[in-house]
């Protein structure tokens, strides 16, 4: 059974894994258009941290920042590797949508990496609705990188 809390982003399974999405992504794509937020930025004001727990095992990590009033983003979305396939990512991402429902946001986006390494993660916000689009807040497009979005119809 899974179960998602608030991030403790103390909690050394947390931190750990949040490592291991810092450097995937940094052996994914080169350091420019790296755009994963390291604990200070999942510590803003602006961004609320969840992770899913399998039992006393960490199984994945996701959050949500508020662009505004009426837009957020998805951020840090990494699933363990001891529990790849077993519906961590999608229940992190349902919550992370619910979550920017009830706080009034009609739109989610979300700037991930490009190529082979990113594809399961593509056919997962594919899946729950987002489509990829033009490039939103301050990322620019580039060669490593691409955006999906979401509407969040009242």
């Amino acid at each position: 059974m899974l179960t998602i809390r608030p991030a403790d982003l103390a909690e050394a399974q947390t931190r750990a894994l949040l490592a291991l999405h810092l450097a995937g992504m940094q052996a994914n794509s080169p350091a420019e258009a790296v755009f994963a937020l390291d604990l200070s930025g999942l510590a803003r004001p602006d961004v609320r941290v969840w992770t899913c727990w399998a039992g006393e095992s960490i199984a994945g990590v996701g959050a949500l920042r508020t662009l505004d009033a009426a837009h957020g983003e998805v951020k840090s979305m990494r699933t363990h590797p001891d529990h790849l396939r077993r519906g961590a990512a999608a229940a992190l991402l349902a919550h992370i949508v619910a979550a920017a429902r009830a706080s009034g946001m009609t739109r989610l986006s979300l700037e991930t990496g490009s190529g082979p390494a990113f594809d399961p993660a593509l056919a997962l916000y594919r899946r729950h609705g987002f489509v990829e689009g033009a490039a939103f807040g301050d990322y620019e497009k580039s060669a490593f990188n691409q955006f999906l979005h979401l509407e969040l119809p009242e």
